[in-house]
């Protein structure tokens, strides 16, 4: 008797959560899953069935999860990091809609002159502007900054596991591809303990920087790996760093990403375009991610990318310098105003998309702001040259030089704006985004809870020589029902923990 309604109990429960189940958003992993309005269906050896055959046909569970992505671009004009760029920066980040990655690319961060061209690479000014960054993150959300202080271990590699342990520091690559070890005392009343963002890759060439930021909860959250940089110098005789790139790769669980910052050739004659092309196609082609031992000591499923394209999701921001097809006088008129989609007509960048001659399949999100470059640097609110210039100043028509292109699947565009900072003769621009990643690994509690409902079915080689079908389907019966009472106890006791 007793037996009789233990089992009863468990039907019950099972019955209810099932039924129940009907009601909740569906599971990624079972997307066309439905629960019979019948309660007592889950009974049937249909319904088994159905999960069963359900199981078979949908292969192995893919979950996903979203990151919100901030990418920005500025050209600095050889100017150092102030202090009183605090407000230009909480500006630009847009920190009142604050991003889990920031990903900054900066151009010009020295002055492009023979020395700093030349000479040897000196990473005062990236380790400045990462020490202002740093601060402008963390201090926004009242956390102390942690000082970097570089190490004297060369490596370009980096894989960043979830770790539980808070008092252990953290280590991330730094502006020459040494890493950074973030030191100091941790206040007991702070989350994760720190600083809420952390510098997880940066890299300098000449005057192309990239700096890239994550919170620090989740690189406890997520296992992030392979982070990687490298540099592609293109510019005079072909291979001066005055114009390039700079990239970062790294995988956040099972999609692989690749920020590239990028410097193009400047100019607004006939043909120069076609320069700006030649060295988007040498970046492609040189840009190359070494592969190094530890690749495959690491529960990736996939090797790590070796180029820009072999990547899943692909970002590509700089001073592209591309300029418009038009007369000045005729930009200037559009412009005043503000009609920006006759002046896209005149892109030089869409046009060159368009004609097949660079980033082919690449997207863009629609500008609706002005005009980045060039502003005069006597009055910043004023666009360099046209009828009104001074003597000595440069005369140059007005264009989006400044830009932000994506590539790859699960990639969604939240917006796309410049900000209005004086500080150099570019307007610095952002775009943030909503990026999906896949999970190396199943963590949702129902489908682990489903899971239990699905029996060990033998294969055909371990089926008894001879069984009739109707014997297998008698064995494959009594396991269904077996493992069936097994999942409800099962169930009821994990509910019972809950709610106690």
């Amino acid at each position: 008797m007793e037996g009789e309604n233990q089992k009863s109990k468990s039907s019950r429960f099972l019955k209810y959560w099932f039924t129940t189940a009907k009601h909740k958003k569906p599971d990624p992993c079972y997307p066309n899953n439905e629960i019979s309005e019948d309660g007592d269906d889950y009974e049937s050896e249909n319904f088994l069935g159905k999960v069963l055959s359900r199981s078979v046909d949908m292969g192995p569970c893919k979950l996903t999860n979203e990151l919100r992505i901030f990418v920005g671009t500025w050209n600095v004009a050889g100017r150092s990091p102030i202090g009183s760029l605090a407000v230009d920066l909480d500006d630009w980040l847009n920190l009142k809609d604050a991003a889990d990655l920031y990903v900054l690319g900066f151009q010009e961060i020295v002055p492009l002159k023979t020395r700093t061209v030349v000479g040897a690479e000196d990473t005062t000014k990236a380790t400045n502007w990462n020490l202002l960054i740093g601060k402008i993150l963390n201090d926004k959300y009242g956390c102390p900054w942690l000082t970097p202080m570089m190490m004297n271990e060369a490596t370009g590699d980096g894989d960043y596991t979830r770790n539980t342990n808070l008092n252990r520091p953290m280590r991330f690559p730094g502006g020459d591809q040494t890493p950074i070890k973030f030191q100091g005392r941790i206040p007991a009343n702070r989350v994760m303990g720190g600083s809420r963002y952390v510098l997880l890759a940066s890299k300098k060439m000449v005057g192309v920087f990239i700096s890239v930021w994550i919170r620090r909860d989740l690189v406890r959250k997520y296992y992030i790996s392979n982070v990687k940089v490298c540099s592609v110098a293109c510019g005079i005789m072909g291979y001066l760093g005055n114009k390039g790139s700079v990239a970062v790769s790294m995988s956040i669980e099972g999609t692989s990403f690749c920020f590239v910052a990028a410097h193009l050739a400047s100019g607004e004659k006939k043909g120069d375009e076609r320069r700006r092309n030649h060295q988007v196609s040498e970046i492609f082609r040189r840009t190359f991610f070494a592969r190094s031992p530890k690749d495959d000591e690491y529960p990736n499923p996939h090797h790590p990318p070796l180029t820009i394209l072999g990547h899943d999701q692909i970002f590509w921001f700089g001073d592209l310098n591309y300029r418009l097809y038009l007369e000045d006088s005729f930009a200037r008129q559009l412009i005043k105003k503000q009609d920006w989609e006759a002046l896209q007509e005149f892109d030089q960048l869409r046009k060159e998309q368009e004609a097949g001659g660079v980033f082919q399949g690449w997207r863009e999100g629609n500008i609706e702001f002005a005009p980045t470059y060039k502003y005069s640097s006597s009055n910043c609110n004023r666009y360099s040259g046209g009828p009104l210039r001074r003597t000595g100043e440069k005369q140059r028509t007005p264009a989006w030089c400044d830009r932000i292109l994506w590539y790859g699947k699960g990639v969604r565009q939240l917006s796309y704006f410049r900000s209005e900072s004086k500080f150099s003769d570019h307007r610095p621009v952002s775009a943030q985004f909503l990026s999906h990643i896949d999970l190396l690994e199943t963590t949702n509690p129902r489908v682990i809870a489903l899971s239990k409902f699905l029996p060990s079915i033998p294969s055909p080689k371990q089926m008894v020589k001879g069984e009739t079908n109707e014997e297998s389907k008698s064995t494959l019966a009594a396991l269904m029902v077996k493992d069936r009472e097994e999942s409800a106890k099962f169930i009821e006791q994990r509910y019972r923990t809950i709610t106690e």
